[in-house]
């Protein structure tokens, strides 16, 4: 476990660091967040580190035992909002290309540049807490600091899992 992610778990109880610590997500607000990210011994201009505390922050509950990636946190959120590819229609009107919002959104997220990764993450965090899907933080900080096209892949490959969905006959 990352130094940062140990000393995170040990304040996660001091309400107003977190309340402090979570402005790092608001960009007028991020002033407030620097002296506990000093305090952390996060670096203030490593922008990756002091996304994730802010991440870690606003939803504490983690898993790096049991999640392997960002992707199949993302296909817990799925799972827990009720969401199967397969009840949507085959009605392009209806559903376009017959993805779930969840999948919608997870595109979105890997076709993302680096500097909108941040922001879609954040979203994707927001829908983890209200579904109360815990994130691997540990892997999301190493993810995110080598965001690339491997990332990417590992991400779908763990959200598209073959032999998990039922395929539509028709369709093929």
């Amino acid at each position: 476990m990352s130094r940062l992610l140990e000393r995170l778990r040990k304040c996660q109880d001091d309400r107003g660091m977190m309340a402090n610590l979570r402005c790092i997500l608001v960009d007028n607000k991020k002033h407030r967040a620097w002296p506990v990210l000093n305090r952390l011994g996060v670096e203030i201009d490593k922008e990756i580190p002091a996304f994730v505390a802010g991440l870690f922050a606003t939803h504490p509950e983690g898993d790096s035992s049991s999640i392997s990636n960002f992707g199949e946190t993302c296909k817990r959120i799925e799972k827990a909002r009720g969401e199967d590819s397969s009840d949507f229609s085959n009605d392009e009107s209806s559903r376009k290309k017959n993805l779930t919002p969840t999948e919608r959104r997870f595109q979105h997220l890997l076709a993302a540049s680096r500097s909108e990764v941040p922001d879609r993450v954040k979203r994707m965090v927001l829908m983890a807490k209200s579904q109360g899907v815990a994130v691997n933080y540990e892997r999301l900080l190493h993810d995110l600091q080598y965001w690339g096209d491997r990332t990417k892949t590992e991400w779908a490959a763990s959200f598209w899992t073959p032999g998990i969905e039922p395929v539509d006959e028709e369709a093929v």
